[in-house]
C-alpha cells in the first residue's frame, strides 16, 4: 500500500513538472520591459556630444519631423521617414537599438514646412504639444530646430 500512495506521488509530481512552462529566455525576457523602461536605460543628453553641430544631417540620434497628420521618425541609413501617430511614438523610440543614441536620451525636433492652410497648422501645433509632453515625461531632451 505504501508503495502504491509513493508512485501516485511520484507520477503526479513528474506531471505537474512537465505542465509548467519552461524558463523564458534572455530576449522574450527583453521585449516584455515596457517602452518607458528600455527608454530609461539609455543614458541622459550629453550635450558635449553634439552642441557645436552646426549640420543636423550629421545628426545620428532620434529626428522627428511633426506633421499635421502625425510624426515622421527619420531613419538616418536611408533618409526615410515612418509616419508614426503621436501614441505610438513611445514605443517606436523605445524599439530602436542602443546604437541609435550616441548621444544619449536626445532627440530633434523639427516641424513640416510644407503646411498651407490653417487647418494643418493647428494640426502640427496639437501634434507639437503631444510629442513634447510624450518627450518631457520620459525625460528625453528635446533639440528643437527651426524648419527650412
Amino acid at each position: 500500500m505504501r508503495n502504491l500512495c509513493l508512485s501516485i506521488v511520484a507520477v503526479s509530481l513528474a506531471l505537474i513538472a512537465s505542465c509548467a512552462k519552461p524558463p523564458r529566455a534572455p530576449e522574450e525576457t527583453a521585449s516584455a520591459v515596457s517602452p518607458e523602461a528600455r527608454i530609461q536605460q539609455i543614458p541622459p543628453a550629453d550635450p558635449q556630444k553634439y552642441a557645436g553641430m552646426r549640420d543636423m544631417k550629421a545628426w545620428r540620434n532620434p529626428y522627428l519631423i511633426i506633421g499635421p497628420e502625425g510624426v515622421g521618425l527619420l531613419d538616418p541609413a536611408n533618409n526615410e521617414q515612418r509616419l508614426l501617430k503621436p501614441d505610438e511614438l513611445l514605443a517606436a523610440l523605445a524599439s530602436l537599438p542602443a546604437t541609435a543614441w550616441p548621444y544619449g536620451r536626445v532627440v530633434v525636433v523639427t516641424e513640416n514646412p510644407l503646411t498651407s492652410s490653417e487647418e494643418q497648422r493647428v494640426a502640427i501645433r496639437r501634434n507639437k504639444g503631444i510629442v513634447a509632453g510624450t518627450l518631457e515625461s520620459m525625460h528625453i531632451l528635446i533639440n528643437w530646430v527651426p524648419s527650412a
